[in-house]
C-alpha cells in the first residue's frame, strides 16, 4: 500500500477524512474489500495447505515410496538443490521478479501485475516446500494485493488507482490475516510497513482489517471443513511467568545489544551472495541450495536432531523448540543458531519468501540458550529473543513488541515490559550499525541487476 501525500506540502489540499468515510464511494470500496477477502483468504489458504502437503509428502513420505526404511541424512541435498534451480528459473523464465527480493528488506509496497504473478507463486512454492529458511507472508501480501488487483480490474477496468491501491492492500491483509495468529496482528505488520500514517491512517486502514477478519473466519471455516488445520503460529503449553526481575531487565539490555549484531551477519551474508546470484543465476542458487541442505546436514550428524531444525521457515518448528530445546545441550543450541543464521542468510540473498518466521525462530533460539544465564527464566528469555531478533531484522518495532508478546498468550502481560526494553534497544543499535542490506539511500541509483 502506498502511503497518501503529505497534506502539509505545498499545493496538497488537505483530505477530510470524515467526508471520505460517509461518501458512497468508500462504502463500495468497504463493500469489495469485504467481498474480495473470501477468494483471497480461500487461495491464501489453499496455498499453505500446499506447501505443507508438499513438504510433508517430499521429506516424509517419498522415502518410503523409495524403498528407503529411513530418511536417508543426504535427504534435503537434492531437494534444496532441486529448489535452487526452480527458483531460478523462475526468475529467469517468468515475468517480473518472482517477487521482492527478502535481502532488501521487508517491505509490503509494489502490487504485482496479473503476468508476474505466477511466478511470483513458483518460486515461492519451490522455496518453501523445498525447504528454504524462509516464510511465507512475503509471497502471500504479494499474492493477495496482485490478485484482489486484478479482479477490481476485472470489474471496472477504468478504476481510479486510488481505489485499486486500497482494494490490493485489503487483499494482502485478507491473505496473512490469521498467519501470524492473530489477524490483527497481521494488519498491523502490513500498516507499520505500508508506512501509513496521519489523518488518512483510518481511511486506508479500514477496508484492510474488514477483509482480514473475513480472511480470518474463512480459515477457520476451511480447517472445520478439511481439517488441515489454520496455518497459524501457536506456541502453546508455555510454562506460566509472572514477575521480571532486576536481573532480567539487565539481560534483555545484553539480548537488544546481542541480536543486532546476528542479524548484521546474516544479512552482510545475503548481501555477499547477491552479487554471484545475479551474474550467474541458475548455476549459483542451486549451489546455494546444496549448501543450505550440508549445513542441515552437518547439524543432523554432529546433534543426532533432525535437519528441518536449521531447514524451512522455522514456524512448524518453533513450538517443538521451546518445550523440547530447554533440554539440549547449549552447544547443540548454539550450533542451530549458526547453521540456522548462515542458511537464513544465504536463502535472503537468493530464494524467495519472508523474513519473518526464520526471525522469531532465530530469537527464540537465541532466548532459549539464554535461558541458561543466571537470574533469566525460559518464557522471558524467548520473548526478549524474539523481539530483539525481529526488529533487527525487519526494523518494525511496534509490530516485534505485538510478535514476542502476543504469541507468548498468558505471559504477555509480564513479558511485555522486558521486551520492549530489549526491542527499543536493538532498534536503536541497528539504526547505528552499517547498512548490510544493500537497500538503496535516498539519491542512490536503482541497480541494473534483476533483483
Amino acid at each position: 500500500m502506498q502511503a497518501h501525500p503529505d497534506p502539509s506540502a505545498p499545493g496538497t489540499a488537505t483530505p477530510d477524512p470524515l467526508s471520505i468515510i460517509r461518501s458512497r464511494g468508500y462504502l463500495r470500496i468497504l463493500l469489495l474489500a469485504g467481498l474480495i477477502g473470501v477468494p483471497v483468504s480461500a487461495v491464501a489458504y489453499g496455498f499453505l495447505a500446499l506447501v505443507d502437503w508438499l513438504q510433508a509428502y517430499l521429506f516424509t513420505e517419498l522415502p518410503g515410496m523409495l524403498g528407503f526404511d529411513a530418511v536417508p541424512l543426504w535427504w534435503p541435498l537434492p531437494l534444496l538443490t532441486l529448489s535452487g534451480l526452480l527458483v531460478a528459473l523462475s526468475i529467469r523464465q517468468l515475468p517480473g521478479t518472482g517477487g521482492h527480493s527478502p535481502s532488501q528488506g521487508f517491505t509490503a509496497g509494489g502490487v504485482p501485475t496479473a503476468a508476474e504473478l505466477p511466478g511470483v507463486a513458483l518460486a515461492a512454492l519451490a522455496t518453501l516446500a523445498l525447504g528454504a529458511v524462509l516464510g511465507p507472508e512475503a509471497p502471500l501480501i504479494a499474492l493477495g494485493g496482485g490478485l484482489a488487483a486484478l479482479t477490481i480490474r476485472l470489474i471496472k477496468k477504468d478504476s481510479p488507482p486510488t481505489a485499486v491501491t486500497v482494494i490490493a492492500s485489503a487483499g494482502s491483509f485478507a491473505a496473512v490475516s490469521t498467519l501470524l495468529g492473530s489477524p490483527l496482528l497481521g494488519a498491523f505488520l502490513l500498516m507499520e510497513a505500508s508506512g501509513l500514517a496521519g489523518a488518512m491512517l483510518g481511511i486506508g486502514l479500514l477496508p484492510g482489517l474488514l477483509a482480514s477478519g473475513i480472511g480470518s473466519l474463512v480459515f477457520v471455516g476451511l480447517d472445520s471443513w478439511t481439517g488441515l488445520g489454520t496455518f497459524s503460529l501457536a506456541i502453546p503449553d508455555l510454562p506460566a511467568f509472572t514477575t521480571p526481575t532486576l536481573a532480567m531487565f539487565g539481560w534483555a539490555l545484553v539480548l537488544g545489544l546481542a541480536c543486532p549484531l546476528l542479524a548484521w551477519g546474516i544479512t552482510a551474508v545475503a548481501r555477499l551472495v547477491r552479487p554471484l546470484v545475479h551474474a550467474h543465476r541458475v548455476l549459483v542458487t542451486p549451489a546455494l541450495g546444496a549448501l543450505i541442505a550440508g549445513l542441515a546436514i552437518g547439524f543432523a550428524m554432529v546433534t543426532g536432531e533432525d535437519t528441518a531444525q536449521v531447514l524451512f521457515s522455522g514456524q512448524a518448528a518453533l513450538p517443538a523448540l521451546l518445550t523440547a530445546g530447554a533440554a539440549w545441550p547449549l552447544g547443540a543450541i548454539l550450533l542451530l543458531v549458526a547453521c540456522k543464521s548462515l542458511a537464513y542468510g544465504l536463502s535472503l540473498g537468493a530464494f524467495r519468501g519472508g523474513p519473518v518466521f526464520p526471525a522469531m525462530f532465530l530469537g527464540a533460539a537465541v532466548g532459549v540458550a539464554a535461558s541458561n544465564l543466571p537470574g533469566l527464566e525460559l518464557v522471558p528469555a524467548v520473548g526478549v529473543g524474539i523481539g530483539a531478533m525481529c526488529v533487527s531484522m525487519l526494523r518494525l518495532p511496534l509490530t516485534s513488541v505485538l510478535l514476542a508478546t502476543v504469541l507468548l498468550a498468558s505471559d504477555a502481560t509480564a513479558v511485555m515490559p522486558l521486551v520492549i526494553v530489549a526491542v527499543v534497544t536493538a532498534h536503536v543499535l541497528t539504526g547505528r550499525l552499517p547498512d548490510a542490506t544493500g537497500r538503496r539511500q535516498p539519491g542512490q541509483e536503482p541497480p541494473t541487476a534483476r533483483a
